[in-house]
C-alpha cells in the first residue's frame, strides 16, 4: 500500500476538479481525500497500490476538460485514510 500526497498546480479550482478526482479515485479504488488549498492548488491524499496510484496520477495530470494542469508534485506520506475517498 502506497500513501502519496499530490499537490496539483494550474487552473484547478472552480472547474470541477475535486469532483472529477473523487469520481475517478472511487472508480480506481484508492482511499483518501481531495481539497482546495488557499494558495490556489489542489491537495490530494491517496492510499492504494502502485498500479492504482499510477492511474490516479494520470487522472490528476489530465484533469477535467476546463482545467489546465501545469504540474503535479508527489510526496510519500504516512497518511492513514478512512475507507472512502472524499472531498473536504
Amino acid at each position: 500500500m502506497q500513501r502519496i500526497k499530490y499537490t496539483v498546480h494550474g487552473r484547478v479550482q472552480g472547474v470541477g476538479f475535486r469532483a472529477y478526482v473523487q469520481r475517478n479515485a472511487r472508480q480506481i479504488g484508492v482511499r483518501g481525500y481531495v481539497r482546495n488549498r488557499s494558495d490556489g492548488t489542489v491537495e490530494c491524499m491517496a492510499a492504494g497500490t502502485a498500479e492504482q496510484q499510477a492511474q490516479l496520477l494520470a487522472c490528476l495530470r489530465q484533469g477535467p476538460p476546463v482545467s489546465m494542469v501545469r504540474n503535479v508534485e508527489q510526496q510519500t506520506t504516512t497518511y492513514e485514510p478512512d475507507d472512502s475517498f472524499d472531498i473536504t
